[in-house]
């Protein structure tokens, strides 16, 4: 029978989210930036705060997105949907 994988520490789960976020954040900006080019690309000139605005709402979009998604991957991996569903380590069959 397998042995089910162990469970990670807060700090290693910390690590982990600091490494996929530092990514993401890489992607952040890339995203914030093809959304100014695009922008840049219509008709007529952008004003300076429709760009600022564009790269602060594209880029805080991915990033809020990628927080809520790595902390729901992470939840589920640390052990803690199991025990609030009464179903521990101590309670299952």
């Amino acid at each position: 029978m397998p042995s089910p994988d162990p469970v990670p520490t807060r700090a290693q789960s910390m690590l982990r989210f600091r490494r996929i976020m530092r990514w993401m954040a890489l992607l952040s900006i890339a995203v914030a930036g093809i959304a100014v080019l695009l922008v840049m690309q219509g008709e007529g000139a952008a004003p300076a705060n429709m760009l600022i605005a564009t790269a602060l709402g594209a880029g805080l979009t991915v990033l809020l997105a990628t927080a809520l998604m790595t902390l729901a991957f992470l939840s589920s991996s640390s052990g803690h949907d199991e025990q609030a569903r009464g179903r521990g380590k101590e309670g299952s069959e």
